[in-house]
């Protein structure tokens, strides 16, 4: 199973937004926010919450998502 990464933090940075910030905007746990932007891998990732990210950063699930390990 491969491995990827959130880029909540830098994507937050970007925008001036703290974490809390990004889960009032999209509707995410800030549990699940923190952890998201926490984690340095991760293998599964609720696909509603990454619609969710890209939505509120106005980019392509693609720019949420760094592959680490395929």
């Amino acid at each position: 199973m491969g491995l990827i990464r959130l880029r909540v933090r830098e994507l937050a940075a970007e925008k001036g937004w703290t974490m809390k910030q990004v889960s009032e905007r999209s509707g995410i746990p800030y549990s699940t926010v923190k952890n998201y932007a926490q984690a340095p891998s991760l293998t599964t990732v609720d696909y509603t919450a990454l619609q969710k990210l890209a939505r509120v950063f106005d980019v392509m699930i693609e720019d949420v998502v760094e592959v680490l390990e395929e």
